[in-house]
């Protein structure tokens, strides 16, 4: 039987990102949702690696399992890095992913274009039980975009454009962002020490 390796969300999004870059590793991907049981873990790191070991930790002590966690956000220049650590909930928790792009987008609005450089930045932790921890970090540079543009993505992929594709990561395939996002230079690090150990 292989060895189980707990995708630590349950954010669908990340989950089908995760189990496409994650595909080669030697062991059988699973979630919390397929485990049976949820939980609720409080990101009170001021970094994005914090939060990243915060969850992994926490989900490798209670399924007894290696677990692999994120964090990632968007940095921006103009606002002094934010929202940062707080991407997912910027805004207040009552806000949907549209919800922030539309506040973000507010806050821009006198920002002139060569001043909205932003970066999307990831931190993959696996953690096992016993408290082992490996950590990989991920960084995508781009502009936040004067609109959404684009269906293909989550979050505020609608917004961060790349100028060398000409298009904002919501615009780009599946095949296209899983070779360039900040989430897959991360996975990658994390796949490449992953590999080495359990080859």
């Amino acid at each position: 039987m292989r060895q189980k390796l707990l995708i630590a969300t349950t954010n669908n999004g990340k989950i089908a990102e995760f189990r496409f870059l994650l595909r080669s590793l030697p062991f059988e991907l699973t979630t919390p949702t397929e485990e049976g049981k949820v939980l609720q873990v409080e990101e009170t790191g001021v970094t994005f690696k914090d939060n990243a070991v915060i969850k992994a930790s926490a989900y490798a002590v209670e399924f007894g399992m290696m677990a692999l966690a994120d964090d990632s956000g968007i940095e921006v220049e103009a606002l002094g890095g934010r929202p940062g650590v707080y991407s997912a909930r910027y805004g207040g928790e009552h806000l949907t992913d549209e919800g922030r792009v539309e506040l973000l987008l507010h806050e821009m609005k006198a920002v002139p274009w060569e001043k909205r450089a932003a970066a999307f930045k990831a931190v993959i932790a696996v953690a096992w039980p016993d408290g082992r921890i490996l950590t990989r970090e991920g960084i995508m540079n781009g502009t936040v975009n004067l609109t959404p543009v684009g269906d293909n993505g989550f979050g505020y992929d609608p917004i961060f454009y790349l100028a060398e594709y000409n298009a904002t990561t919501a615009q780009l395939t599946s095949k296209q962002k899983n070779l360039l996002s900040h989430r897959s230079k991360a996975t990658e690090g994390i796949l490449k020490a992953l590999l080495s150990e359990f080859g």
